[in-house]
């Protein structure tokens, strides 16, 4: 009775909860950047021009810092995101430190990025506020060799040997994340190199979810074919005697996915209409809740009507708000009337927080931005949101 009656009390309008550790400042200033964001055409030009200002050397770094950088991301270094994970603690969301520096291709790079990693999965060994760790298999080898073994091409003796090194990677992040006790997250990719991504998660999860849920693989529900392979993916943890863990997306790459479609003539992989999506992903959320006791999940979603479901079907079924197997997740910088009030109703939530340098982690905030941007609806309510905060703090003073 009273689970029910707290989710009967779950409002996502909330702003009092939602912004209560924003100053007016600070919701001034994301006022301005959902402006400007909600605009495609300044988003399409800005894009390149910051690129070129960037490579020139032009002093933008302290105003890129300042806006889009300070509302999306945590810091340049781990250290750097304390305040920013502190801040996220006092309204009891948990923080996922995503080191993300896109577009590096070396072996060194990659190396540098396995090392970053695991000395985020130290740092949360330290910090009780740091819930989860996660990677892109592309910061850690190479995309075409990703979409080469994915195509089914055989590969060269020099290039099964990078492959094993990109392999070894993931293992010693998964394995120091197994012995630290902290979760994992492995991000998907593009579908042209998901399914070898995904069979490099099977094989994680098989050697590290052996005694409870570690390792999480993604599933991005934009796609027609990803509820199937969730079912699947699961059957094969039940025969093999290994928990199973799912982070469930939409999707975060719908018009590549269309266009390279188009372009190489194959049925695109991407679901025939929003509503579809909505659908597949609701039915993901309801099969993990059907096997709770052997699937950890985390619904990492920003629509609001997917997290209410999630809500109100945990207290139809008895779940306990904070039940270590289901988690809410939402990017830093968004979605803030979901993450607090969530949490404010005792349920498990954690924020996706990138950091890096402000040069390096440009790429991953243009994608924000333009993502924000296609993305109908978001960026309106986010404003909305703001206005309707500023109104309330107005008429209270």
């Amino acid at each position: 009775m009273l689970l029910q009656e707290n989710t009967e009390r779950l409002n996502f309008d909330n702003t009092e909860i939602a912004f209560r550790n924003k100053s007016d400042k600070d919701l001034d200033r994301a006022s301005w950047l959902f402006k400007i964001i909600a605009s495609p055409t300044l988003i399409k030009i800005g894009t390149p021009l910051t690129n070129a200002a960037l490579k020139i050397g032009l002093p933008i770094q302290g105003l890129i810092k300042n806006t889009i950088y300070r509302q999306f991301c945590g810091g340049e270094t781990i250290q750097g995101c304390a305040k920013a994970i502190e801040e996220l603690g006092k309204g009891k969301v948990t923080t996922i430190l995503d080191y993300s520096v896109e577009g590096e291709d070396s072996e060194e790079s990659f190396d540098a990025c396995c090392n970053e990693v695991l000395a985020t999965v130290s740092y949360a060994k330290t910090n009780p506020l740091i819930s989860f760790c996660v990677f892109k298999p592309t910061g850690l080898g190479r995309f075409d060799l990703l979409a080469k073994k994915d195509a089914k091409e055989p590969l060269t003796p020099e290039e099964e040997a990078e492959f094993q090194r990109l392999f070894d990677r993931c293992d010693r992040i998964c394995k120091a994340c197994h012995d630290a006790d902290i979760r994992v997250l492995i991000d998907a990719e593009h579908s042209w190199i998901q399914e070898t991504i995904d069979d490099i998660a099977r094989e994680m999860m098989e050697k590290y979810n052996r005694e409870k849920v570690i390792v999480y693989n993604t599933y991005q529900l934009y796609r027609h074919d990803k509820l199937a392979s969730l079912k699947a993916d699961f059957a094969y943890a039940q025969v093999r005697g290994f928990y199973f863990g799912a982070k469930l997306v939409r999707g975060a790459y719908m018009e590549i996915e269309r266009e390279r479609a188009e372009e190489e003539g194959y049925p695109s992989p991407i679901q025939a209409t929003k509503i579809a999506s909505d659908v597949d992903y609701d039915s993901a959320i309801l099969f993990c809740l059907d096997h709770i006791d052997r699937i950890g999940m985390m619904a990492g979603t920003h629509n609001d009507n997917s997290c209410m479901l999630l809500a109100q079907e945990m207290d139809k079924r008895n779940i306990p708000h904070d039940h270590p197997h289901v988690f809410f997740a939402q990017l830093l910088g968004m979605s803030d009337n979901l993450s607090f009030n969530l949490s404010a109703a005792g349920y498990n939530v954690a924020k996706y927080m990138p950091y890096g340098p402000v040069k390096s982690v440009m790429p991953y905030l243009f994608r924000r931005a333009q993502e924000n941007t296609s993305a109908a609806g978001q960026t309106g309510r986010e404003l909305s949101l703001i206005i309707k905060e500023k109104k309330r703090r107005k008429s209270h003073q």
